[in-house]
C-alpha cells in the first residue's frame, strides 16, 4: 500500500499538483456497488502523510469500500474547458481505527470532523494529471511499482 508521502517522494511534481487540486474542496470518489455498478460521491480529501477520507459510519461509500476497497478519486474542475486541470488517483481504501491516524487526519483537515465519523486511508496505486494549455496539454502519469514503499 503506497502512502501519499511515498507517492510524493516518488513523483513530487504530480503529487504537488494533486495536493493543490484536492485542496480546493470537493472531489469525487468512485466506488463499486454490491451489484458491480459504479457509484460516485462528493467528498473532501485530506492530505497528510496519508490520503484520508472521513465519512458518516452508515455512508453507502463506506459500505462499498469495506466490501470492495477499490476506489478512484477525481478533483472537481472549474469549467467545461478543464479549468486549472484535472487530477485523479486510484488505489485501495482501508478503514482505520488507529487514534494516531485520526489525529494526523484531523490536524491536516480543512474542516472539523465529527467524532462519529469513520476514517479511511486511501493508498495511491496510480495518479494522473492533465493541464490544458490552449491547444496542448501537459499530461503526466505515475504508477506504483513493486519497489515503491
Amino acid at each position: 500500500m503506497t502512502s501519499w508521502q511515498a507517492f510524493a517522494q516518488a513523483a513530487p511534481d504530480i503529487a504537488a499538483f494533486g495536493a493543490s487540486r484536492f485542496g480546493r474542496g470537493v472531489a469525487y470518489l468512485g466506488t463499486v456497488r454490491a451489484g458491480g455498478g459504479p457509484r460516485v460521491h462528493p467528498v473532501t480529501p485530506i492530505i497528510g502523510e496519508q490520503l484520508f477520507l472521513f465519512m458518516e459510519p452508515a455512508s453507502p461509500k463506506g459500505k462499498d469500500l469495506l466490501r470492495d476497497p477499490r476506489y478512484a478519486l477525481h478533483c472537481a474542475v472549474e469549467d467545461s474547458g478543464g479549468g486549472e486541470g484535472e487530477f485523479y488517483v486510484r488505489g485501495r481504501a482501508t478503514l482505520t481505527p488507529d487514534p494516531a491516524h485520526r489525529q494526523q487526519a484531523i490536524a491536516a483537515a480543512s474542516y472539523t470532523p465529527q467524532a462519529r465519523y469513520v476514517l479511511f486511508i486511501l493508498s495511491v496505486e496510480y495518479a494522473f494529471m492533465n493541464v490544458y494549455l490552449g491547444d496542448k496539454t501537459d499530461t503526466r502519469r505515475w504508477r506504483q511499482t513493486p519497489d515503491t514503499p
